[in-house]
């Protein structure tokens, strides 16, 4: 991985480091850095030629799943020391799902620039990335990206698994199932309170295969993080050894000068597509991997998560789709496992984060459980990844997840259901008087980037309630929004272009027939393209949102679905030129 004229590990001659221009200049221009540095009792010894590490904290009581960040980012620090660097910890917009509105997705590229200017304006020569929630990882994996400085991700782990009255809770997932359960009459008000309390008991992600995890996953797939990243509990003190052990790997990565861009290649995105597969991972990571594909200028798709993922079955046991949850996972043997089991669809000779490649660093791992990561021969499905459909109604494309989906709704005709927003959504669903059966589809409009906006996680509709009190536990959904990656169902989602754009999905009523054809990857509302041109003549765009400020901001440069939803301006990197001074 050392290209021509980089110092190696241990060398003799000391590389200059771009901190170098802000503690090694002579004069004024050199006195203030390191003065200002002293006041906060740092040692010359510290200032003195060692590579700065930025350790990028996105801690915050806000974000649950992060709030154990700062404790984290003391192991890494411990373990930047060790190595003979100087860290340095700053905070950045956090990104918490539950509480943040209308969606964190909104504020995904706001952190991501958040990361990317901190990093650049600052004497920074490495960095080491703490996330955890959803939109966290990659937001800051984006932002170090487009500056293509040396990084490791570190992720802050799931959370210990949910127990209530003897049964095994999955946040998110069982959330869902407990509501309708709540709906139904089938439990109390008092009993889904208890809930409450019982599923979310310690720090961390979702302990799902949600987004947050599959991110985390993902983020080791890549190589970007070290080996378990995607797994070891948040609670757990392996976490915090990953931490040191990441600290002490990310000054190699600075003596080395092995940037981002040189892990973060084609072939890793071709790999975290065929792992996204086999994990059953989360929808999200398709709007993730793209936007940061876009930031690294690498040449990636959304045609490619069809193309790729097609043939990966899944093998990974874990909510929603199934059963078990990332406790059992890693105690299982986690993502090393996984790779090794579908080794021969991946790029094995890609570059690993601790040196050498993916291959080497999967080659001795043990499945210590072939319930929870299945062998090739007994999958979940034969047909995991993710599905791009494609027609009148989505002419650049929509997905979904058949690991999640219903496969006798996999290929469907049936009449649409529109309702014009999720406000819409909420006030009729649960209308005795709702004209819906179990074959109809129903369509939601203005929840895609723009139109919400930001795009949220509102397409798993809650099914009507007068149809679940009639045992229908699926039907089809169709919207340019989002699902939590703890989601399940037979949805499909990021319609693109948007309806608030005026996309074909905005053209759809209520009585029109959709057929969808998974095996086919098509995807039509069954109006003919005369009576779509009447109704496109008619439509009128929704007002924006936001008339200021960074909502404003959002709406007129984001980009579609198809594209990762990453503003138009920030698509390319910009590295990290050397900065003016600022006095």
């Amino acid at each position: 991985m050392q290209a021509d004229g980089q110092r190696p590990v241990g060398a003799s001659e000391p590389r200059a480091y771009r901190s170098a221009e802000w503690f090694a200049r002579e004069g004024k221009y050199g006195f203030i850095p390191r003065s200002w540095m002293k006041s906060q009792g740092f040692s010359p010894e510290l200032l003195d030629g060692r590579p700065v590490i930025g350790i990028c904290n996105t801690w915050s009581e806000l974000t649950n799943c992060n709030r154990h960040l700062r404790e984290l980012a003391e192991h890494v620090k411990r373990g930047v020391l060790m190595a003979g660097g100087f860290p340095l910890e700053f905070p950045v917009t956090s990104l918490g799902e539950p509480l943040m509105r209308p969606t964190t997705m909104m504020f995904r590229n706001l952190a991501a620039m958040d990361v990317e200017e901190t990093i650049r304006a600052n004497p920074i020569d490495g960095v080491v990335l703490l996330a955890g929630c959803d939109k966290t990882t990659p937001a800051v994996l984006m932002g170090a990206a487009s500056c293509d400085v040396p990084s490791i991700l570190v992720s802050g782990g799931p959370m210990l698994n949910g127990r209530f009255r003897g049964r095994t809770l999955g946040s998110g997932t069982d959330m869902f199932k407990l509501d309708e359960e709540y709906r139904t009459g089938k439990i109390s008000k008092a009993e889904l309170d208890a809930a409450e309390a019982a599923m979310s008991r310690s720090a961390g992600s979702c302990m799902t295969m949600g987004t947050a995890s599959t991110m985390a996953s993902l983020g080791e797939a890549l190589g970007i993080g070290l080996p378990m990243n995607g797994s070891i509990p948040a609670a757990d003190s392996r976490r915090a050894v990953l931490a040191e052990e990441s600290g002490k790997r990310i000054v190699e990565l600075v003596r080395q000068n092995i940037t981002i861009s040189q892990i973060l290649t084609r072939p890793a995105f071709e790999n975290a597509v065929r792992v996204n597969g086999a994990i059953g991972g989360s929808t999200n990571a398709v709007v993730h991997l793209l936007a940061l594909a876009g930031r690294l200028g690498v040449d990636f798709k959304l045609e490619d998560w069809d193309r790729l993922g097609r043939d990966v079955p899944t093998i990974v046991d874990l909510k929603p789709s199934v059963r078990f949850l990332m406790e059992e996972f890693f105690d299982a043997g986690g993502l090393p496992v996984v790779m090794q089991r579908i080794g021969h669809l991946l790029n094995l000779d890609a570059p690993a984060v601790e040196g050498g490649t993916i291959g080497a660093r999967i080659a001795s791992a043990k499945c210590w459980d072939d319930e929870v990561i299945r062998p090739l021969d007994r999958p979940l499905t034969g047909q995991g990844g993710i599905m791009v459909l494609k027609g009148n109604l989505a002419p650049d494309g929509a997905i979904i997840k058949p690991s999640a989906a219903s496969p006798r709704l996999m290929q469907h005709r049936g009449r649409a259901m529109v309702f014009e927003n999720a406000e819409d959504m909420r006030a009729r669903i649960d209308d005795p008087a709702l004209d819906v059966d179990a074959d109809t589809v129903l369509v939601l409009k203005n929840a895609g980037p723009r139109g919400y906006p930001g795009m949220p996680e509102v397409g798993t509709m809650s099914l009507p309630k007068k149809l679940l009190e009639r045992g229908v536990t699926d039907m089809v959904r169709i919207s340019d929004a989002r699902m939590s990656g703890t989601a399940f169902g037979t949805v499909i989602l990021h319609v693109a272009p948007e309806s608030a754009v005026g996309g074909p999905l905005a053209l759809v009523r209520s009585g029109d027939f959709i057929t969808i054809d998974a095996a086919g990857r098509r995807l039509e509302v069954e109006v003919s393209d005369e009576e779509l041109a009447r109704r496109r003549a008619e439509f009128v765009p929704p007002p924006p949102a936001y008339e200021r400020g960074y909502g404003r901001l959002y709406i007129d440069h984001v980009q579609q679905a198809d594209k990762g939803v990453d503003f138009d301006f920030l698509v390319g990197g910009s590295g990290t030129p050397p900065s003016k001074v600022s006095f």
